[in-house]
């Protein structure tokens, strides 16, 4: 099992995802990362079509020469030249020529990982995740990834993973029913679920979650802020799950904010510290770009909350059981 600090860093923000950032922020953002204790970032090829990947290994490079930082990384995507010349691709601005092309199989599998070394500029990385199973990425292609990687893409993953080249593997996906469906036939270390355990989603991760718990895998909670949304509040023109968000989840997240207001409590930090108090997760891990994001994301670690916040919050808006709670 490998073990993981509770908050780590998301890279896709460092990818230009949604808006371009510079080289500089990049780094910078990294930088202030570990110079706080934050000593894991969880990136893909997918995220800026190489440009997260190239830019977490030139800054981890310059301020994590030794490698003690873990890096996690993603397959099921190789990159491939394109001619398109648009400004934003799937929703990433300003990235290189290339276009991701699903490959869940041994070779992808293969050439994706040697493909993300060399731009990370690592001898290894610590987590290979399959990322988007699913129907939602695939719609009806879906079960043919499955199949492809249950078939072809875990088994090269097991292999790297037996022969020390990694040291964990899993799955990184935004839906619960592709979870089962792969604990159904696999052995994973861990589940990178982005966005569907949080304040604003909680109930539908229940059995997952128990699961796991029976299982011994461990669950890194991505996108903890639903894309933004529980930062940036119900009056701010933000997003939900990649997407502007519904009138009714923005009346569920004015209602955290009457819930967390009552107690002085910062909205983001009660949505930062829900999933940590899951002795299921093993790490939560937000986007960053920015020192002051960085620096918000310390404050907001290490805010203190009433247990009284945390009963409310249960009572009020019915999450999930207080069974995991610590």
């Amino acid at each position: 099992m490998i073990t993981l600090p509770p908050i780590g860093m998301g890279c896709a923000g460092i990818g230009n995802l949604y808006r371009r950032v510079d080289d500089a922020v990049a780094t910078e953002t990294v930088a202030a990362a570990l110079a706080v204790g934050i000593r894991y970032f969880d990136v893909a090829p997918h995220y800026g079509f190489g440009l997260a990947e190239t830019r977490l290994g030139v800054a981890l490079a310059e301020h994590d020469p030794a490698g003690h930082a873990l890096v996690s990384t993603k397959v099921g995507r190789l990159l491939e030249p394109t001619d398109s010349d648009a400004t934003e691709r799937h929703g990433f601005v300003d990235a290189p020529a290339l276009e991701p092309v699903f490959d869940y199989t041994h070779d992808g599998v293969l050439r994706s990982h040697a493909a993300s070394l060399a731009r990370l500029q690592r001898d290894r990385v610590d987590i290979l995740f399959a990322h988007d199973l699913g129907v939602e990425t695939h719609g009806d292609e879906a079960a043919r990834h499955m199949a492809a990687f249950l078939d072809d893409g875990y088994p090269a993953l097991r292999s790297l993973r037996d022969a020390g080249d990694i040291a964990a593997i899993g799955i990184g996906v935004n839906e619960i029913a592709v979870c089962h469906e792969v604990l159904d036939s696999a052995d994973i270390d861990l589940i990178l679920l982005a966005g569907r355990y949080t304040l604003l989603e909680q109930d539908d991760a229940r059995a997952l979650f128990e699961r796991c718990a029976r299982l011994g895998t461990q669950i890194i909670v991505g996108g903890p802020y639903n894309s933004g949304i529980l930062v940036e509040g119900s009056k701010s023109d933000s997003h939900f799950n990649y997407a502007p968000p519904p009138p009714h989840v923005v009346a569920r997240v004015a209602a955290l904010e009457d819930a967390c207001a009552a107690f002085d409590v910062p909205l983001p930090a009660a949505a930062l510290q829900f999933p940590c108090r899951n002795p299921v997760v093993a790490s939560t891990i937000p986007g960053l770009v920015g020192r002051e994001q960085v620096e918000a994301t310390l404050r907001f670690a290490e805010w203190s909350i009433p247990d009284a916040l945390w009963d409310r919050l249960t009572a009020t808006l019915s999450p999930v059981s207080d069974v995991f709670a610590s």
